[in-house]
């Protein structure tokens, strides 16, 4: 993972289906929408992938800002599984070791109560920021005009003039609507909860759908801060010395230090990720009084009163899973509908990927 970026002009090597070729539409370009894309891609078939966002990256989003970049969801990610390392091997040089693989585990006064490092377990980030590794391998779809971004699924439905098929109904960032159909197959790459609410709306009966219902996934307000004073001869860092610890603060359970990870800008800046519970709690609050709450307790974990230089606040409506679906993807051939993610399996970035390409292959 040392060796230079591949050129963004790659293709997706595509082999011949097992069977004839099909059309999937997949809703969501995250983690789990792409690895199954590139897959299906690559087995042969013809592959349309349908975001609401401006950009593929899912949770691994970053924000910009004057001072540097914020990884606002996934903070880094682990390698256990070696189809996952296979994969990561396409993008040579892009994901580096990210030194903060010792963890700190913080008391509720913000004190040090153990460091824990997972053993022989490398921490891993995308550079120059977490969502360039989705967007690498959502690159060629792109290229290829297969990933509409700005575009939400609204309603999917059987094709009345091919009933074989199914047709969705999608919305622009302008407000325009659009039919897209002829597809064999959909692939729902989104949250649990948003899934089974797009199929309840579009009347459609999954035989899978009401296991989507028993998957919980908690929100989390995100906290970002930089401090710009902070980088002059003689002061690097301010605070702690340690560069990310998990926190038993009731409003907080990890702070990451931005600038430590490779590839990014030198400026001190913070990464705060609220706990689930007080996340839930706090949901619909104002987003000013969430952000001074939350920056109150930023300065009694880290001990960091300066005055950030620039603050911002996101709300992930769906974060960590709490409680998994307990099974890799949902399929069902018979009616070409599928769902994936990482609350399959957990909340990791490669339960996300491995949710993927597991429906992939079995769809395949």
């Amino acid at each position: 993972m040392t060796t230079p970026r591949p050129r963004s002009s790659q293709r997706l090597k595509h082999s011949a289906p097992a069977g004839p070729a099909r059309r999937f539409a997949i809703v969501g370009a995250g983690m789990a929408g792409i690895a199954c894309a590139r897959t299906l891609a690559q087995a042969g078939h013809s592959v349309t992938v349908f975001e609401k966002a401006p950009h593929s990256g899912g949770r691994t989003a970053a924000l910009d800002s004057p001072f540097g970049s914020f990884d606002a969801g996934a903070q880094y990610f682990t390698v256990r599984d070696a189809r996952f390392q296979k994969a990561l091997d396409t993008v040579p040089g892009l994901c580096r070791a990210w030194s903060a693989t010792t963890i700190r585990v913080l008391d509720a006064a913000g004190r040090v109560a153990t460091a824990t490092r997972t053993p022989g377990e490398a921490h891993w980030v995308a550079a120059p920021t977490m969502d360039a590794l989705v967007h690498a391998w959502a690159q060629p779809l792109q290229a290829d005009s297969r990933l509409h971004t700005h575009t939400a699924v609204t309603r999917l439905e059987r094709d009345p003039m091919r009933p074989a098929t199914w047709q969705l109904h999608c919305e622009t960032l302008g407000g325009d609507t659009h039919l897209h159909g002829g597809f064999d197959a959909v692939v729902l790459a989104q949250p649990a909860p948003l899934s089974h609410a797009l199929l309840q709306q579009s009347g459609v009966a999954a035989p899978w759908g009401d296991a989507l219902a028993g998957v919980d996934i908690a929100p989390c307000w995100t906290l970002m801060l930089a401090y710009a004073h902070a980088v002059h001869p003689g002061l690097t860092t301010l605070g702690p010395q340690w560069n990310a610890a998990r926190s038993t603060h009731h409003r907080i359970a990890w702070l990451a230090r931005e600038s430590s990870k490779p590839g990014r800008k030198q400026i001190e800046r913070w990464t705060v990720q609220a706990s689930p519970a007080w996340s839930q709690e706090h949901l619909n609050d104002d987003a000013g009084r969430v952000q001074g709450k939350l920056i109150k307790a930023f300065t009694e974990v880290t001990g960091i009163r300066a005055t950030p230089t620039h603050a911002e606040l996101r709300r992930w409506r769906y974060a960590q899973t709490q409680k998994p679906l307990g099974q890799s993807f949902l399929w069902d051939a018979a009616t070409g509908l599928g769902a994936c993610g990482d609350w399959c399996l957990g909340h990791r970035l490669e339960d996300a990927f491995v949710s993927g390409l597991e429906l992939a292959l079995a769809a395949a």
